[in-house]
């Protein structure tokens, strides 16, 4: 019998054998596996890669729940585990790439990501070639002999560009390059990535999996191509994750249908408030078609989340401070995903450091905001307040000129 969508997320990785007759899967923490006899040992050292208990490191009872529920929901065969999301980033590259080999990269990534391509996979005799988001059919150009990973992220980091991922990845396969995902925006449920041709979705399971801004984590699911290179490659490298985070992802996962409808519900709301305030340049909420991409956004995701970004009409940071200092109910912080709402700014001057072919062609300050779980209209309040504060230094510098 099929499920749907929401039952999905409330039965994923509670398969008997993991629950042992309860609700949820008990956190079993282990190192060392114990075994009565010899065959009890050969059995598990022949099947360790197979979720059968052998060593702490391989995992116990409640990382294969976890690994089930992600595997469940994302699709794939298979689902590698890490301690953040920059390491299943980053492990993830390097269970598939070696010294010679070059890397497509979008140039929106998360700057962590961007940082390991500059300063570890340079240093390994890895070439990373940074594209457009918007590129679409003229990927084809950047594509080298040597080209192991096209690696997407959609919608980007920051200013919010969604990437049309099914011709990006059918022409990647062309050449027979692997396509990799950063997929928590969608959480792996708004967007489904093995239907748009990725091979590999990554996510930072710290954001909307877990949901409550108290546990690192990382995953990626893998198509059954890629799946044993990346387990066994992940393996070797050292990557584990404690059982306790593991049963709070898979926590995490019971609400996560709810929680990301709520955000979007709240986030819409405030993006379209945003619209008609006279300090905005526009908005870029992958929702709307401010954003750039948005018609990716229609065809290819169900559901959007709480996170977007917009742009002010002019730049100047002590009025930014002014806007951003005195929230009462947005916080400044580098994470999203959580209950709770966060505000950061960006000046135009800081791409310069951060993109190499997708500098983004406004002059006013960028802030991105979270939209959390709290009454939209004290959401509203407090950034009218903001830009109260905003628009009282914008006029102070006016008077002086």
């Amino acid at each position: 019998m099929s499920e749907g969508k929401k039952t999905k997320y409330i039965n994923a990785g509670r398969d008997k054998k993991w629950t042992n007759g309860v609700v949820n899967p008990p956190v079993q923490r282990a190192s060392t596996v114990v075994f009565k006899t010899v065959a009890e040992k050969h059995h598990a050292t022949v099947n360790r890669a197979n979720k059968t208990l052998f060593y702490g490191r391989r995992g116990t009872t409640t990382h294969f729940a976890f690994q089930d529920a992600m595997t469940e929901i994302e699709g794939g065969a298979g689902c590698a585990l890490y301690p953040c999301g920059t390491a299943a980033i980053s492990n993830t590259i390097l269970s598939f790439v070696e010294t010679g080999d070059h890397i497509l990269m979008v140039d929106t990534c998360y700057e962590p990501t961007r940082d390991f391509c500059d300063k570890i996979m340079k240093k390994m005799g890895v070439e990373t070639t940074y594209y457009d988001p918007m590129i679409g059919e003229g990927i084809r150009e950047l594509i080298q002999p040597n080209t192991k990973v096209l690696f997407l992220e959609s919608p980007g980091s920051i200013t919010m560009e969604v990437q049309d991922v099914p011709t990006l990845s059918s022409i990647a396969h062309e050449h027979d390059i692997i396509v990799m995902l950063d997929n928590t925006w969608s959480a792996g449920v708004h967007f489904s990535p093995f239907e748009h041709g990725v091979d590999i979705s990554i996510q930072a399971a710290t954001k909307y999996i877990v949901g409550h801004s108290d546990v690192m984590l990382g995953t990626a699911v893998a198509s059954e191509k890629y799946w044993d290179q990346l387990r066994e490659q992940s393996y070797l490298m050292g990557q584990c994750v404690s059982p306790d985070d593991a049963y709070l992802g898979l926590r995490g996962i019971r609400t996560l249908d709810v929680r990301l409808r709520q955000h979007a519900e709240n986030s819409l709301k405030v993006a379209e408030w945003l619209q008609n305030r006279p300090e905005v340049d526009h908005v870029r909420h992958p929702a709307l078609d401010t954003c750039p991409g948005h018609e990716f956004f229609k065809r290819d995701f169900t559901g959007g989340n709480g996170l977007f970004s917009f742009v002010l009409k002019t730049s100047y940071p002590r009025a930014t401070t002014a806007l951003l200092d005195g929230m009462e109910h947005f916080s400044m912080g580098y994470s999203w995903g959580g209950y709770e709402s966060l505000i950061l700014a960006n000046e135009p001057k800081s791409f310069n450091s951060l993109r190499t072919v997708a500098n983004p062609n406004f002059e006013g300050t960028l802030v991105r905001i979270h939209i959390g779980l709290e009454d939209v209209d004290d959401l509203i309040a407090d950034l009218e307040a903001g830009f109260a504060r905003y628009n009282a230094l914008i006029l102070e510098k006016e008077a002086t000129i």
